[in-house]
């Protein structure tokens, strides 16, 4: 079989838990690159966060950020795909939200008038966790989100203890059957556990079929790499599923493969040179 398209995940995957990409990450990459064989990053990131630590690799990618709610060309920006929240069904998560005294995190499309990123506290408040430590220059605090109209929303991510963001998506999932796409993340250092929820319309592995099938490429000729849970779909559906070393439990259970090595040690690199004999 023959891949033509490799979608990797940042955090945890291609990063290093200190946000640098392993030297062996960039060589494989760049040679897989230069071969002929697309490489797609697929994150829960921002764009603007995800198209600076890509910049590492020197290379131009396209970027399907928040989780596949919207994709651009990192080259000018070009928007490829948006896939927002309804209005109404932004509303509801909010309010769903509210009642549980949870602080919603909302990621949104304004990325020519400067933010990404928009809530209800102060961007230093505790009760956002660690969460926005690398998004204060791209956040806005409002009054009410509950007021804003046009929000463009692609993300909702709430901070908290464990069980409690896992019953929440649990009562989101029974109340609003197939309305959201509700990921509870594990794996993200430094910040604790978040529950980020998406349309129902988009999710990385959505985002990427649609994009291999208008290029006429093969599910089956598509590798997903990735550590955390928002990453299972892509990683199970995909031509060959790749979990890294360091994964939560539920993505190494649908992987095809493990890689040897964690993100740290360029796990994503060894495994790539692995499968393409390079």
């Amino acid at each position: 079989m023959k891949y033509k398209i490799v979608a990797i995940d940042l955090d945890g995957t291609l990063l290093s838990d200190s946000k640098e990409i392993p030297d062996k990450n960039k060589e494989v990459l760049r040679r897989l690159s230069n071969s002929g064989v697309e490489i797609v990053v697929a994150t829960g990131r921002r764009y603007f966060s995800a198209k600076e630590f890509i910049s590492q690799l020197d290379m131009n990618l396209t970027i399907m950020s928040n989780n596949g709610t919207i994709v651009r060309n990192m080259l000018d920006d070009e928007l490829v795909v948006t896939r927002y929240f309804d209005e109404i069904d932004f509303y509801n998560v909010i309010k769903e939200g509210r009642n549980r005294n949870l602080h919603a995190i909302t990621h949104v499309d304004h990325y020519s008038e400067g933010y990404d990123v928009i809530g209800e506290l102060e961007q230093y408040d505790n009760r956002y966790s660690r969460y926005l430590h690398d998004m204060f220059d791209r956040f806005k605090r409002i009054d009410s989100l509950l007021d804003y109209k046009n929000p463009k929303a692609l993300a909702i991510v709430y901070t908290g203890e464990l069980d409690t963001l896992g019953k929440f998506q649990e009562e989101l999932n029974l109340k609003y059957k197939d309305k959201y796409n509700a990921y509870l993340m594990q794996n993200l250092l430094n910040v604790g556990p978040i529950l980020e929820i998406i349309n129902s319309k988009g999710s990385k592995w959505i985002s990427l079929y649609d994009y291999a099938n208008k290029k006429g490429i093969k599910k089956d000729e598509i590798i997903a790499i990735g550590d955390d849970n928002n990453d299972i779909e892509m990683i199970k559906n995909a031509g060959l599923g790749i979990g890294m070393r360091n994964g939560s439990d539920e993505v190494k259970s649908v992987a095809d493969i493990i890689t040897d090595k964690d993100n740290n040690e360029g796990g994503l690199g060894y495994i790539l040179e692995k499968i393409f004999n390079i």
